[in-house]
């Protein structure tokens, strides 16, 4: 098993469209890339803990590569804008990835510029590409919340 860890935007989105991918054997939704240790979700709402929403994913590279798993993150969400996602807005939205060694943050500053030179986007794009610090997983009422509720997305794209 391998993890990869992505932000893009509302984390209850992001964590349905990666359970769907085959190899992908288990998610959670939680906060990354911040200040605080154990941060909540009302805290991070607050703007100022520096964490974003993330997913972080656990695959079967022997089902699904890495690469695979960066295309989904590119392809549903806009890569461009800056600390926001459609109408949500502020840090904890942030487009990134949170590397988990030198081979993922290869691949994806390799994505990146493939994606900013392809002519996709008029703006560039605004992803951060970071070494995956602590991942504190969310409240357990936000894990699975869209399938838990019925609903197959609430993304904008």
């Amino acid at each position: 098993m391998a993890k990869a860890t992505f932000a893009a935007g509302c984390f209850w989105g992001v964590e349905a469209t990666f359970r769907q991918i085959p190899g992908v054997m288990s998610t959670r939704v939680g906060y990354i890339g911040g200040q605080m240790e154990n941060p909540t979700y009302q805290q991070v709402c607050t703007d100022t803990t520096g964490h974003a929403e993330a997913v972080e994913v656990e695959y079967d590279p022997a089902k699904v590569s890495y690469e695979q798993l960066l295309n989904v993150f590119w392809e549903n969400h806009d890569p461009t804008q800056i600390n926001r996602q459609g109408p949500d807005w502020g840090k904890q939205y942030r487009s990134a990835i949170f590397f988990h060694s030198p081979e993922q943050e290869a691949a994806a500053k390799a994505a990146k510029e493939e994606l900013g030179k392809s002519g996709r986007f008029s703006k560039p794009i605004a992803t951060q590409i970071v070494a995956a610090p602590e991942f504190y997983a969310a409240e357990d009422y936000h894990q699975q919340y869209l399938e838990k509720r019925g609903l197959a997305t609430c993304h904008i794209k």
